[in-house]
This record gives structure tokens, C-alpha cells and sequence, in this order.
């Protein structure tokens, strides 16, 4: 199973960093941070190890936004300052979704 150590962050041109994966079952996982993002500290660093909470997003493997399919009573696409272990949770989530 993939976790949060697995992911490839790198450096935004917007500022911030951000990882993509995309799991067998073809859900993408997003993670962001910076500082337009919902994110601990709200400010464009460079690594990972900078940073506490991030921003997190679903996608199915359609492209359409998945957020609330594994959160269905959370009112948005994203998910604000989720930390490490919220993001390993998620992640076995998606990866377990057939």
C-alpha cells in the first residue's frame, strides 16, 4: 500500500508544492501546500518536511472530482489541513475502493 512517504512532491509555478498519484484502481490522490492552499503554514516552502497539514483532493478515474465519496458529508472538493496520518487514512481508503 502506498503512503504519504511514497508521494513525489514538487515545486508549483504558482508557489507551494504538490504531489499526484494515481493508484491501480485509477483514483488521483492531490496533495498541496503553499500559500494559497489549505495548508499549515499558509506559505510557499519547499519541502514536505516544512510543513504540518496540507490540502487534500480526490479524483476519480473519469477526472470528475471523488472528494465527497469518501467524505460524503463534507461540503467541498478539497480537504484543509489534513496531516500526515489523515492522508495515510485516505489513502488506504482510495486504494481499497474497487
Amino acid at each position: 500500500m502506498k503512503t504519504f512517504n511514497d508521494l513525489q512532491f514538487k515545486p508549483k509555478s504558482i508557489g507551494g508544492i504538490g504531489a499526484h498519484h494515481k493508484f491501480d484502481n485509477g483514483f488521483i490522490i492531490s496533495i498541496q501546500a503553499g500559500s494559497g492552499m489549505y495548508s499549515t503554514p499558509r506559505e510557499d516552502l519547499t519541502s514536505p518536511m516544512d510543513f504540518v497539514n496540507f490540502e487534500v483532493a480526490v479524483f476519480a478515474p473519469d477526472g470528475d472530482w471523488a472528494t465527497k465519496q469518501f467524505f460524503p458529508n463534507h461540503n467541498d472538493d478539497v480537504l484543509g489541513w489534513q496531516d500526515r496520518g489523515d492522508i495515510n487514512s485516505l489513502m488506504l481508503l482510495v486504494q481499497s475502493e474497487k
